[in-house]
């Protein structure tokens, strides 16, 4: 395995810094507290001579960043006695490293070790709205400004105080490790001087961009920074909302319906149940039956001896060949006629099937409900939301709710959604007690979050050496977007109930994500959405994987067709020099072009969104001694053997930050090409748990790997997190496509294989516990 990263360019580039300067705050406080006001960003410009599509002059993250700033100067860096600094950063730590990437950027401007920046999660706040969501690969590029700001603030008021103090003059003080040194030799630390710049009233401050740090100046940005809590994460010490210690609060888990979004009428043998070994309290709650035990594996004891009658589910019946006609019937015809004079038509038509979102850590949460008052602990990606939901769903004012948001041992979109935080709520109200709620693993792929199936039908038109067209009819289930922008007003109209509300909001992510980076005449891309009976939500990169392993095939399709190599095809129609540079770093690392056994091939795909770009390199063994080889308790097919993926994610923070997000991005690119899928069948899911759904397992993964991250660049960051699933998706699918001669039409490729696993039973819905946890994981 291989990781590779280089050094900033140098130079005095200051990300969205005007001459007019910055304003900022300081807050009324017993010690320095300051916050930015770093007004409106200016949208990306586009700079090729086609015309534009929307997402080169305005995308996604440019409306996710300008919808919070006007509560950005809300969030404050805070100097402490000790001479530490702290911030609540506003966002949800799911595992992609922002606490040690935001540490790193105020450690930059503050010139204080990374090491004595101690970056929390905030609380649900209301007052920030608009900016308490987490998705979209968005926290850095709309966070780094203001954060930024706000650091260099608050060392401007340190050396203002400095010389009331020292004497002399801030400009010739020495800054290091947070002292600060006259030229006389006198020296005050941080510390000393909090509480003297700190102010008894807020006040409104200026800061000169020249203050703030140009990227030839970074000592700390730009050079690869373990995460800070990467001991505490792997010594156990790290604390999840199960390892938290509120008292009180046992072990909780929900007896599920059979089929998909079923509900409880009644159940028959409460009284046998309360019985069972440690089991204290069993209730009916809108989605099931809570079972409150001493421990989880007697709440699975009372879960499997629960008797219920259940009311039907939102799909009974229902399997993938009905949904998939319903989405056929609701597909939107092309444009283009078919066979246009003297060009040459090229078709395509793909289909994706349902793929869980769920996270290693399944949906949890801790709820202590008392009269007149609730606090919520859980990892929540829109905790504003959540609160909201949470004080609707236990008949509470939503300020006597409050909710701590923890970290969350991954999300992949899971964590937009608070169901799990109202399920505690609704389970602690009706005990009276407070709960420790946990998802059995059974439930996560079968009542939880889904990324929806979909269908993506493709025509482009040829003609003398020039694609002329370019139209891609992308028809999905829906994908639910109630969290709304992350507070109540969005994600109620979200939840309207003709679903316009977020059938609007889906468009304009479709619209703003989506883009095709070649110079192919016409492009017309368009989403279309039904079907709402699915429990769906943003599976990492949204609409990308799709949207791009389709348009990377035709790409190839195309390729072949006009008699032209992929890589040198690629090339030649790509508008954006990015989007060249790291498709020609992957062709240059992974050896483009070389021979090739029969059955096995190279692949390459390209993506670019969240300001940046990406492109990844593959090779797959899909000879039959392969395909067909015997794994325990898994499935076999085809072999990735090699992959090499890079990322330009413009002006870089943490290169090791972005080399761990493209691996775990490359992760989920290969078990959405390959492997990872759940089966609808006569109304319910049949995948129960990680043994039985086949996301990427240790033996997929490619034994020669290189991750690259392009060398910083620019004035801005650009999003890491999501960027490289969908060039790792659509690199395998045509990897596979050249290996076999034939291009794969339906996602994954082993959907329709035999499943290769004994189903577990809907009643009772989870495994019995396990005995002996070192052999069996359920």
């Amino acid at each position: 395995m291989t990781l590779s990263h280089s050094e900033p360019d140098t130079g005095k580039e200051r990300a969205g810094v005007s001459r007019r300067g910055f304003l900022g705050y300081v807050v009324a406080a017993g010690t320095l507290v300051v916050a930015a006001d770093v007004g409106l960003s200016t949208p990306a410009a586009a700079s090729i001579p086609s015309v534009p599509q929307p997402p080169e002059l305005y995308d996604l993250n440019d409306a996710l960043t300008d919808a919070g700033l006007p509560t950005s100067q809300l969030i404050t860096v805070t100097i402490n006695k000790d001479g530490s600094a702290s911030f609540e950063i506003p966002r949800a730590e799911v595992g992609q490293g922002i606490t040690t990437s935001t540490a790193m950027i105020i450690a930059e401007e503050l010139d204080l070790p990374v090491e004595k920046v101690h970056v929390t999660l905030a609380p649900a706040r209301p007052e920030l709205l608009f900016n308490q969501l987490t998705g979209g690969s968005n926290t850095t590029v709309s966070t780094y400004t203001p954060i930024r700001v706000a650091a260099a603030i608050a060392k401007q008021q340190l050396l203002e105080a400095a010389v009331i103090l020292l004497g002399g003059t801030a400009e010739r003080f020495i800054v290091k490790a947070g002292v600060v040194t006259a030229p006389n030799g006198k020296s005050a630390t941080y510390g000393e001087l909090a509480a003297k710049a700190a102010s008894s009233t807020t006040k409104q401050v200026r800061l000169d961009p020249s203050k703030l740090k140009g990227s030839g100046e970074f000592k700390v940005l730009g050079k690869p920074q373990t995460r800070l809590d990467a001991l505490d994460i792997v010594t156990g010490k790290k604390q999840f909302a199960m390892d938290l210690d509120v008292p009180g609060a046992l072990p909780t888990m929900i007896c599920r319906p059979p089929t998909l979004n079923g509900t409880p009428k009644a159940f028959r043998n409460k009284a046998d149940v309360l019985k069972l070994p440690g089991v204290t309290d069993v209730a009916i709650i809108p989605t099931g039956v809570a079972v409150r035990a001493e421990t989880f594996g007697q709440c699975i004891d009372g879960v499997r001896a629960l008797q219920v009658d259940w009311g039907p589910g939102s799909v009974e019946g229902e399997n993938d060949e009905t949904v998939l006609a319903n989405l056929r019937r609701a597909e939107l015809p092309l444009a283009v006629p078919k066979v246009p004079v003297l060009a040459k038509t090229v078709e395509a038509d793909f289909e994706f099937m349902f793929r869980s979102s769920a996270a290693l850590e399944p949906y949890c949460a801790v709820a202590d409900v008392r009269d007149g008052s609730a606090e919520i602990w859980a990892g929540l990606k829109s905790p504003i939301v959540s609160q909201g939901e949470v004080a609707q769903a236990i008949g509470l004012p939503q300020g006597k709710v409050k909710v701590h948001v923890i970290t969350g041992g991954g999300s992949f979109g899971h964590k937009l959604f608070g169901n799990h935080a109202i399920e505690a709520a609704q389970a602690s109200k009706a005990f009276g007690k407070p709960v420790r709620l946990m998802w059995h693993r059974a439930d996560e792929p079968r009542q939880g979050r889904l990324h929806p199936m979909a269908t993506s039908r493709m025509r482009a038109t040829v003609l003398a050496g020039q694609v002329l067209t370019f139209e891609q009819r992308h028809t999905s289930v829906e994908t639910s977007f109630r969290h709304g922008l992350g507070e109540m007003l969005t994600s109620v109209a979200t939840k309207l109930p003709t679903g316009l509300g977020n059938l609007g909001v889906a468009e304009a992510v479709f619209v703003l994500s989506q883009e095709m980076p070649y110079n192919f005449g016409v492009v017309d891309q368009t989403l279309t959405e039904t079907d709402q009976r699915f429990n769906t939500g943003s599976m990492r990169n949204v609409y990308s994987p799709d949207v791009g392993c389709a348009n990377e095939l035709m790409v190839d399709i195309l390729a072949r067709a006009m008699g032209k190599d992929p890589l040198d095809f690629r090339l030649e129609y790509l508008k954006n020099d990015k989007v060249k540079g790291v498709l020609r770093k992957v062709a240059e690392v992974g050896g483009w072009g070389k021979k090739m056994a029969p059955g096995t091939a190279q692949g390459i795909a390209i993506h670019k969104e969240y300001k940046g770009a990406s492109a990844c390199l593959v090779e797959i063994d899909c000879r039959p001694e392969t395909v067909n080889r015997k794994i325990r308790d898994g499935v076999g097919g085809p072999r990735v053997t090699k992959a090499v993926i890079a990322l330009d994610a413009g002006l870089v923070i943490n290169p090791r930050g972005i080399e761990a997000q493209i691996m775990g991005g490359f992760a989920d690119g290969l078990a959405l090409a390959l492997t990872s899928s759940v089966h609808l069948k006569d109304g319910h899911f049949l995948e129960a748990s990680w043994d039985n759904y086949f996301y990427t397992r240790q033996w997929n993964i490619p034994q020669d790997f290189t991750a690259i991250a392009m060398p910083s660049n620019g004035q801005q960051p650009g999003g890491a997190g999501e960027a490289g699933v969908a060039c790792s998706v659509a690199a395998v699918a045509c990897a596979y496509a050249r290996a076999t001669g034939k291009v794969p039409k339906r996602f994954p490729i082993n959907h329709d294989d035999p499943i290769g696993f004994e189903v577990k039973s809907f009643v009772p819905p989870v495994p019995e516990s396990p005995t002996d946890g070192l052999s069996h994981t359920y």
